[in-house]
């Protein structure tokens, strides 16, 4: 089976990739010479997943799925939220989101927060959506040089490291991203079989 993974990201590409079985031929898109900024025009993590999905397989004719994250902070009213990726503007730096994210956090008591993965995945003509959340803390200061965006902030529940500190494989387990393609993974096996 043939699947385009709609994101521009390397790294989300390389950790989805890891997770799915060798069944299924994932491409990017580089892949199919898709080299748009596909607009994530929604207000919600869901429409945004949607909204990539459908662009490609409308544009291209190709089954695909693509994914939208955010990072909700309980004591900044779910903030990032939809907006994580350009929380301190469109240059979409994870250094500076990471920055603005602690500044406004500081002395503050309540570091709750989860991150949220939507994957949306069209296939023969279907639609389906898939979640995953993760619930954890955000830390008062960057730890660790694994993973992408703010990863070095977020400490999962029941864990004493961030996400930028934990091995990969051991993150891709416990993900919001890892759950959620967990989910996709099991549906597509049901599919195939």
């Amino acid at each position: 089976m043939k699947l385009v993974f709609a994101t521009h990201n390397d790294h989300k590409f390389k950790e989805v990739q890891q997770l799915l079985p060798t069944t299924i031929e994932l491409l990017s898109l580089k892949d199919i010479e898709c080299f748009d900024e596909i607009p994530e025009t929604g207000d919600t993590l869901e429409e945004n997943a949607k909204i990539k999905a459908d662009f490609v397989t409308q544009t291209y004719g190709l089954d695909c799925f693509s994914d939208d994250t955010g990072l909700l902070v309980d004591a900044v009213n779910g903030a990032p939220g939809v907006y994580s990726a350009r929380y301190a503007g469109e240059q979409k730096n994870a250094e500076d989101n990471m920055t603005k994210l602690l500044a406004e956090l500081e002395g503050k008591n309540n570091r709750a927060a989860h991150f949220k993965t939507v994957v949306h995945l069209n296939l023969k003509g279907e639609s389906f959506t898939f979640n995953g959340i993760v619930e954890g803390q955000i830390t008062t200061e960057q730890h660790g040089e694994g993973g992408f965006g703010y990863d070095p902030i977020f400490k999962p529940d029941g864990y004493d490291k961030t996400f930028g500190e934990l091995p990969p494989a051991t993150k891709n387990a416990i993900s919001h991203r890892g759950r959620a393609t967990q989910k996709l993974v099991g549906f597509l096996k049901k599919k195939a079989t």
